[in-house]
């Protein structure tokens, strides 16, 4: 599933991740805690610097099964797919296909998966504090057309 550019001769690299149907096959393991089904994380095959983002599926009834926190990085959690819930906390809330979260370092955080559908989200890992531009301040307009290859 996996096919990224070689980066040392391009200023690009490409993750497929394949179908979100197919996330659910994905699993990580983590040193102390076992296995994760459904979470692939991709900063190494992006070559990313600047955040670590990770793919996520969650089966029905499934949930992460600790809490946690971070030292200094803030999560975003981008929901694709499915419905659950996610206590940040003491506080708990919905989650469904369309809702974003974003958690501060120290919120200690889990989630859970209350549908019948697989939960389908993306999480993205920064450094709280860090973004110093974003797209209106930092992007730069090229010169010349784009140009496609059926043109």
């Amino acid at each position: 599933m996996n096919s990224y550019s070689d980066i040392s001769s391009k200023r690009y690299a490409l993750h497929e991740a394949g179908k979100l149907t197919a996330w659910a096959e994905y699993c990580l393991e983590v040193p102390g805690l076992g296995a994760i089904e459904g979470k692939q994380f991709v900063k190494d095959s992006l070559a990313a610097t600047g955040c670590e983002i990770s793919i996520n599926s969650l089966l029905p009834g499934a949930g992460m099964p600790f809490y946690h926190k971070h030292q200094q990085n803030e999560e975003v959690y981008i929901f694709l797919k499915g419905q659950g819930e996610m206590q940040v906390d003491a506080e708990t809330f919905q989650v469904q296909e369309g809702s974003m979260v974003r958690i501060s370092p120290a919120g200690m955080r889990s989630w859970r998966n209350t549908g019948s559908e697989s939960l389908i989200y993306l999480i993205i890992q920064v450094k709280e504090n860090s973004l110093e531009q974003y797209s209106l301040t930092d992007g730069v307009v090229g010169e010349g057309p784009v140009i496609w290859s059926d043109n």
